[in-house]
Order: C-alpha cells, then sequence, then structure tokens
C-alpha cells in the first residue's frame, strides 16, 4: 500500500475512533442533572415549566415520553413486601464538602470520598445532597415538607438515589451545621462556599425500612434507569430551617419539586425486616 493509502486509512480510522468517543458521552453523563437551571421551571403554567420539559430540548424529551419517570406516589396496593432486598449497605464517611445555590436547589457537592452505597452487588459512591420543598414523593397521596436526596454514582456513571421525607418539628442537626453558609448563598445563582468537613452519616439516619423502584432524575434531562431508595420514617425540621432553604434559592420560587409522574407497570417494593433481625 503507498504511503498516501495508509495515511488516509489511518485518518479513517482516528475520524471513526473520535466519533465513537464522542457517541459515548452523551452515555456517560446520561444519569447528570443539567447544570443550566434558567432552561426549565417548577412552575407549572410556565412556557418552560414541568409539562413542557421534554420540549425544550431532544436530549431532554424523556420528560415527556418517559415511561419510567420520577416522582410517583407510593401508594400502599402497589407496594410489595421484598424481605431479600436486604439492609442497606453502606459506607459513608466524613469529607470535606461546599454547598452550592444552583437556583433551582441548594446542593453540598463532596470533594473528597464520602464513602458509598451498595446496591445489588453495584458500589454506588455519594456525590452530592440536595433538597426539595414540598416533598417530589409522595406516600398514598400525602407529600410532606421537605425531601433530601442523596445521589451516588457507580463507576458506570449509573445513578442511585436515597430519598428522605422530613415533617416541621425539631429542628434537624445536620441542616443546623449548615445554616450559617444558606444565608451567605442566600439568593446567590452559582454562590458556592467551602463547609469543610460534612459527615453524611447526619444526613442518611438510621432507619432501616425503605421502598425501591426504578425511575429516573426528577430534573432535566430525567434519565430514566435511576435506582431510587425512600427510607419511609419521617425525619423532623424546623420550620426557620424550611424556610431558610426555600429563601436561599435565589429564583424565590414557593416550591421546586417536580410533579407526580404515572406509575405505569413499574413494581414498588418494600423492605421491612423481621421483629428478629430488626435492628
Amino acid at each position: 500500500m503507498r504511503r498516501s493509502g495508509r495515511l488516509a486509512v489511518s485518518a479513517a480510522l482516528l475520524l471513526f475512533s473520535a466519533a465513537v468517543l464522542l457517541s459515548a458521552v452523551p452515555a456517560a453523563r446520561a444519569q447528570e442533572e443539567t447544570d443550566r437551571e434558567e432552561e426549565f421551571s417548577y412552575s407549572l403554567d410556565a412556557e418552560n415549566g414541568p409539562a413542557h420539559w421534554g420540549e425544550i430540548k431532544e436530549e431532554w424529551s424523556a420528560c415527556g415520553k418517559g415511561s419510567m419517570q420520577s416522582p410517583i406516589d407510593l401508594a400502599s396496593p402497589r407496594v410489595s413486601l421484598v424481605r431479600h432486598l436486604g439492609y442497606l449497605n453502606h459506607s459513608y464517611r466524613p469529607a470535606q464538602a461546599s454547598i452550592v445555590n444552583r437556583g433551582h436547589d441548594i446542593m453540598l457537592s463532596f470533594q473528597g470520598d464520602a464513602g458509598s452505597v451498595s446496591i445489588n452487588g453495584t458500589v454506588y459512591y455519594l456525590k452530592q445532597l440536595h433538597w426539595h420543598s414540598p416533598t417530589e414523593h409522595s406516600v398514598n397521596g400525602r407529600r410532606y415538607d421537605l425531601e433530601l436526596h442523596m445521589v451516588h454514582q457507580s463507576a458506570e456513571k449509573k445513578a442511585a438515589v436515597i430519598g428522605v421525607f422530613y415533617e416541621i418539628g425539631a429542628h434537624d442537626a445536620f441542616l443546623h451545621q449548615l445554616e450559617p453558609y444558606l444565608e451567605m448563598i442566600a439568593e446567590q445563582k452559582d454562590r458556592e462556599e467551602k463547609v469543610g468537613v460534612m459527615d453524611p452519616r447526619g444526613a442518611r439516619g438510621r432507619a432501616s425500612v425503605y421502598y425501591r423502584y426504578m425511575g429516573s432524575l426528577t430534573t432535566p434531562p430525567c434519565a430514566e434507569g435511576v435506582i431510587w431508595t425512600i427510607v419511609r420514617r419521617v425525619r423532623t425540621v424546623s420550620r426557620p430551617q424550611l424556610e431558610l432553604l426555600r429563601a436561599a434559592v435565589h429564583d424565590d420560587m414557593e416550591k421546586n419539586a417536580r410533579p407526580r409522574q404515572e406509575v405505569n407497570s413499574r413494581d414498588i417494593s418494600m423492605f421491612r425486616p423481621s421483629q428478629q433481625g430488626k435492628r
């Protein structure tokens, strides 16, 4: 083969390899939330509100056409008790973190190794926490005052989220540590402050009963295939803490919760330990 021919083949192979790599990028990011919060809204009557998320961008089409969307109502008639799910096998640890005003929510992002949770033999590493008010998921139609999402990601970029409900009551010790920083970033989009070492075990709590189902991200691109674990025990948050979280979000919206989606044919499981094995 002539030199020019070999060069042409090599160039073609390089272009093919680049195309493969580029095509893999969307798949790798498919279960990550959008960073462009100004492109969508939680206002039901807005042109970029939840009913229209799937029309804004082609890569957000799952928001409108997906059949496994989140959040959902965890209605008792649909829930099956599945004991072999087992206890949540997590190994969280204190790590350096920063708090960020993302405009549509407040996020606590971990810079170091904050530990992980193991689900069906796959390890999902804790990346960040954020809050929605009121809760996005509901139980038998009831929505609570606040929902925490603990977002995990596997080595293959697959997502697993643990949700925790709160109702108005006694103050939450984990949120109490963040109060000074919430005041610092209030109403300042993209404002980020280092908060030092935070222990995610304080956010997770010790409850062992949980719901499990397959769903999606609750913000664009609404990617499906997300493993959801919703802790059944409802924790408490003080009204001033809840109001501080709401006030800190720069868009001044009264809520940042996506409406409930259709369950369709999905299974909803619950793990509840036997009395002998309860811990």
